[in-house]
């Protein structure tokens, strides 16, 4: 997929949300129709982000996401 196509689909899935934002409420199809263009659109976007993400900002994403930063867990406010 290329960005301009990529974009393109982004687009469209703003436009199916606009349409869907008013009739969500209606009906439990609806709501899940709303949902899933939520969905699609992020995945879209995120696939975006990859094609459009430099080689070493990559890299240092795959860096960072295995050095854990400090992560903060419910036993830690605990410690005495």
């Amino acid at each position: 997929m290329n960005k301009s196509y990529l974009e393109q689909k982004i687009l469209e899935k703003e436009h199916q949300i606009e349409k869907l934002r008013d009739v969500s409420d209606l009906s439990p199809v609806c709501a899940d129709l709303y949902n899933k263009a939520i969905l699609e659109k992020a995945i879209l976007k995120d696939e975006l982000r990859k094609l459009t993400e430099s080689a070493a900002s990559r890299i240092a994403n795959k860096i960072r996401k295995s050095l854990p930063f400090g992560e903060k867990r419910i036993c830690d406010f605990f410690k005495g």
